[in-house]
C-alpha cells in the first residue's frame, strides 16, 4: 500500500465518520469509567469521613501517576500515528515495541518513587489534626503504587492501537478491566454479607482492586497486541538511545505540562488545608471530580480520537484536514458538555447524597463545588479536545504554556486571595495584605474561572496553527 493510498483512504472518508468511528468506542469506555468512578466514590462514601479525606488528599499523587503514564503514551501514539498515516508499517511497529519496553521501565521506576514519597505526600496534603486520615492515606497510596507498571503498559498499548485506527479493542479490554474492578472493589472494601463474599479491607480494598484488575488488563493487552497490525512482543531489551530520545522528546514536555497541572492541584489542596472546615473541603474533592467526569467523559474520548486522526493526517501530508478534524471534534465536545453540564447542575443535589451517605456537610460542599464547575465545563472540554489534538501532532509546548499560565499564574493566586483572610501567612511567607476569606467556595470559583480561560487559550492556539509544523 502506498502513501497515496493511505492518504486517499483518509481523504475519501467523511471527517465526521472518521471521528465517530474512533471516538464512539473511547467515549463508551469513558462512560463506563464514569460509572466505575461514581460507584467507587459511592462505596467509599459508606466509610468514615477520614477515609474520604485520605482518598481526596491522594488525588494529586494519583493524577501524577496517570500523567506520567499518559506522557509516554502521547509520545508513542504521535509517532505511531504519523508512521501509520505515511504507510510505514515497519516504523509504527518499531515505535509500538519500543514504547512498550520504555513504558515498562518507567512504570517500575515511578512505582519505586511513589512508594518512597507516599508518607511525606499525605502528611503535606492533610491537616495535622487528622492523624487517622494521614495513616489511611499512606496505606492507600502505598498499595495503589504497586499498580503503576500495569497502568503504564495499558495506557501505552491502548494509545498505540488507537493510533492505527483501532479503538474497539482497547474499549473491550479496558471495559472488561473496569467491570472486574467494580466487582473486586465491592468484595475487597466491604465485609461478607450473607452469601456475598467480602474481605472488609475498607479504603485499602479499593487500592487492591486497582492492582489486581490492572495487572490482568496489562497481560491481556500484551497478549492481544501480538495479533494486531502492531505485532508487538513484550521484551525487556532496552531500545536504542535514539528510540528513547525520539519518544522522550514528546513525552518529557507532555509530562512537565501534566505534572505542573497535578502539582497545582497539590498546592490547591494545601490551600484548602487552611480554610474553614478544611478536612470537609478535601474530602469533597474526589467525589466532586467523579461527578465532574460525567461532563468531560465524551470530551476525553473525542480528545483521544482527534489526536490519532491529526497525527494520521499530518503523516499523510494533509494539514488542513488535520485542522478541520480538530475543530469538528472540539465543536462536538462543546455541545455535548453544555448539555450535560446543564443536566448535572440541576440534578447534583439529588444524587450527591447517595455518594456520601449520612454526611450532609459533605453533600452541601459537593453541590457547591460541582455547580461552580458546571459554569465553565464546556470551555474546559473544548480545551481537553484541542490539547489532545495538539498532542497528536506532537505539539506539547503550547499546551504546556497554556497550563502554566492558567494554573500557576492564575488559579493558585486567585484561590489564595479568594479563600483565605487578609493577614494570613501562607506557607510561612509574609502575611497577605488582602483576602476575601470566602473559604472553600473561593477555591471552587478559582477552579471554575481558570478552566474557562484554558478553553479560550487552546482555541486561539489551535487557530494559530503552529502545531502543523512540529517534527516528531
Amino acid at each position: 500500500m502506498s502513501t497515496t493510498s493511505v492518504s486517499d483512504q483518509l481523504r475519501k472518508r467523511p471527517l465526521g465518520q472518521s471521528l465517530l468511528s474512533l471516538a464512539v468506542p473511547v467515549v463508551t469506555l469513558n462512560l463506563l469509567q464514569v460509572v466505575n468512578n461514581l460507584l467507587d466514590r459511592g462505596f467509599l462514601g459508606h466509610l468514615p469521613k477520614s477515609n474520604l479525606a485520605a482518598h481526596g488528599a491522594s488525588m494529586s499523587a494519583l493524577f501524577m501517576m496517570f500523567v506520567a503514564a499518559m506522557s509516554i503514551a502521547v509520545g508513542v501514539g504521535a509517532i505511531v500515528a504519523r508512521a501509520y498515516g505515511a504507510d510505514e508499517p515497519a516504523e509504527y511497529r518499531l515505535a509500538a515495541k519500543n514504547g512498550l519496553t520504555i513504558s515498562t521501565y518507567t512504570g517500575i521506576g515511578w512505582m519505586v518513587v511513589s512508594l518512597i514519597t507516599a508518607a511525606p505526600v499525605m502528611r503535606a496534603s492533610l491537616p495535622s489534626d487528622s492523624p487517622e486520615a494521614i495513616r489511611l492515606g499512606i496505606q492507600f497510596l502505598s498499595i495503589f503504587s504497586l499498580a503503576i507498571p500495569a497502568m503504564f503498559i495499558v495506557q501505552n498499548l491502548s494509545a498505540s492501537m488507537r493510533s492505527i485506527g483501532d479503538s474497539v479493542s482497547p474499549m473491550v479490554i479496558s471495559g472488561i478491566q473496569i467491570l472486574l474492578h467494580i466487582g473486586l472493589n465491592y468484595v475487597f472494601i466491604f465485609p461478607a454479607k450473607g452469601s456475598v463474599p467480602g474481605l472488609g479491607l475498607g479504603l485499602n480494598g479499593g487500592a487492591w482492586a486497582v492492582v489486581v484488575s490492572g495487572y490482568i488488563a496489562a497481560v491481556a493487552y500484551i497478549l492481544y497486541a501480538r495479533k494486531t497490525k502492531l505485532g508487538v512482543r513484550f521484551t525487556l531489551v532496552s531500545p536504542s538511545s535514539e528510540s528513547w530520545t525520539r519518544i522522550m522528546r514528546i513525552a518529557v514536555p507532555s509530562f512537565v505540562q501534566g505534572s505542573l497541572r497535578t502539582l497545582s492541584l497539590f498546592v490547591f489542596m494545601m490551600v484548602l488545608k487552611y480554610v474553614r472546615d478544611g478536612e470537609n473541603a478535601i474530602a469533597t474533592i474526589s467525589t466532586g471530580f467523579a461527578i465532574e467526569s460525567i461532563m468531560f467523559a465524551p470530551a476525553f474520548g473525542l480528545s483521544a480520537a482527534a489526536g490519532a486522526l491529526v497525527g494520521q493526517f499530518l503523516g499523510a501530508k494533509e494539514p488542513e484536514m488535520a485542522e478541520k478534524i480538530g475543530w469538528i471534534a472540539s465543536g462536538v465536545g462543546l455541545i455535548i458538555a453544555t448539555l450535560t453540564s446543564i443536566a448535572v447542575y440541576f440534578t447534583v443535589p439529588s444524587f450527591a447524597p447517595l455518594m456520601v451517605e449520612g454526611k450532609p456537610e459533605l453533600v452541601k460542599e459537593i453541590v457547591v463545588m460541582v455547580r461552580w464547575l458546571c459554569y465553565t465545563e464546556p470551555l474546559f472540554c473544548l480545551a481537553m479536545v484541542l490539547v489532545g489534538a495538539m498532542q497528536g501532532a506532537g505539539d506539547v509546548k503550547r499546551p504546556f504554556w497554556i497550563g502554566l499560565i492558567a494554573l500557576w499564574g492564575l488559579r493558585i493566586p486567585i484561590a489564595v486571595l479568594l479563600s483565605l483572610p487578609a493577614g494570613f501567612a501562607l506557607f510561612g511567607m509574609a502575611a497577605m495584605p488582602w483576602g476575601a476569606n470566602m473559604g472553600a467556595v473561593g477555591a471552587w470559583i478559582a477552579m471554575s474561572l481558570t478552566q474557562g480561560i484554558q478553553g479560550v487559550m487552546c482555541a486561539l492556539a489551535w487557530k494559530a496553527g503552529r502545531w502543523k509544523t512540529v517534527k516528531v
